[in-house]
């Protein structure tokens, strides 16, 4: 395996895209039999990154600007109204409650700061238009770049949000095409593909990834990269599921930590020139957690998450810095 990790990276050094064959044959490496090819393969996604990437570490932060109430049925989620749980419900957010949370972040250091609702999405409403004067206060008041996460969006509706001040879209595809129909039956995952490429149309870069730990195979994880490859998605973050308490997925088992790690590399060999950013459930990585610095993430979503609770925006500066990056 020692080799093929070394061709590898080699290949992806000279700008080849590792083929889907040779991504599951570093899936199939054995962390516990070959510690020091695992840490070989944590070492040359590392390289990979310093090489296309350099050491700027990015770091976001998120308001919950709409909670609750969602009519989908995303197996994983709290804020469905198919499962019942502790999850709070309010409204839109008022545009001074969301400038003073921009502000606060910005001060703390966090580079991006975006709202996430709830729901199935924005079509061409009032609510398009409560958000875009949300977003002009946010770019009049502050300097912090602005990302936006409104769940399925029509191109029309993603040109208002740039000419708002919106810089870059968040919608990720969770898992892999063929596993996406076992955690939601109420949009499809072409429905979450069109919305990446809307966002794209009107101009808006854009955050996709997932979440590790719905009941997929590693082989689904793969796919997913796969997938975001081709869609040439600018950011990737990884959420790690945490069971919440009434939804059907409540006594899922969390994948296993060096399983995490491995895949992290292995999606630095697929998108060597992206950040791949830890987002909800790093912390169940415990101390292992740096190590995913050192094989392939370079930036975090950071702060409270949505109805999870994350780091503080000063410890994340602080292990990025440690751990060799430039957090300007």
């Amino acid at each position: 395996m020692k080799n093929f990790i070394l061709e590898l990276k080699k290949k992806v050094l000279n700008n080849e895209e590792i083929t889907r064959e040779e991504a599951l044959k570093l899936l199939n490496l054995d962390i516990d039999k070959n510690i020091e090819d695992f840490n070989l393969l944590l070492e040359s996604a590392d390289e990979i990154r310093k090489t296309f990437c350099g050491d700027d570490f990015d770091l976001c932060t998120i308001m919950n600007a709409k909670s609750g109430k969602c009519p989908e049925n995303c197996r994983y989620c709290a804020q469905s109204s198919h499962f019942k749980t502790a999850s709070p419900v309010y409204p839109l957010v008022s545009p001074e409650e969301a400038l003073k949370l921009a502000k606060h972040v910005e001060e703390e250091g966090a580079h991006k700061f975006s709202l996430v609702t709830s729901g199935r999405g924005l079509k061409d409403n009032g609510e398009v238009d409560q958000l875009t004067e949300i977003y002009k206060t946010l770019k009049a008041n502050t300097n912090i770049k602005l990302c936006a996460s409104h769940g399925l969006l029509t191109e029309i509706a993603a040109k208002k949000l740039k000419e708002a001040g919106v810089l870059t879209y968040h919608h990720n595809l969770e898992t892999s095409r063929d596993f996406y129909k076992e955690i939601c039956t109420t949009h499809t995952f072409q429905d979450r593909v069109d919305t990446v490429k809307n966002a794209q149309k009107a101009g808006l870069k854009v955050c996709s990834g997932g979440i590790f730990g719905l009941g997929e195979s590693p082989v689904d994880r793969i796919d997913m990269a796969l997938e975001l490859r081709e869609l040439k998605v600018d950011s990737v973050p990884l959420n790690f599921l945490t069971p919440i308490p009434g939804t059907p997925m409540e006594n899922f088992i969390p994948v296993e930590p060096k399983e995490i790690l491995k895949t992290i590399a292995i999606y630095r060999f697929i998108l060597p020139n992206i950040y791949i950013r830890y987002a909800g459930g790093r912390l169940q990585l415990g101390e292992l957690q740096v190590l995913g610095l050192k094989g392939g993430i370079n930036s975090a979503l950071t702060g409270n998450f949505l109805t999870t609770t994350g780091s503080t925006i000063a410890s994340d500066t602080k292990m990025a810095k440690e751990m060799g990056f430039d957090v300007k």
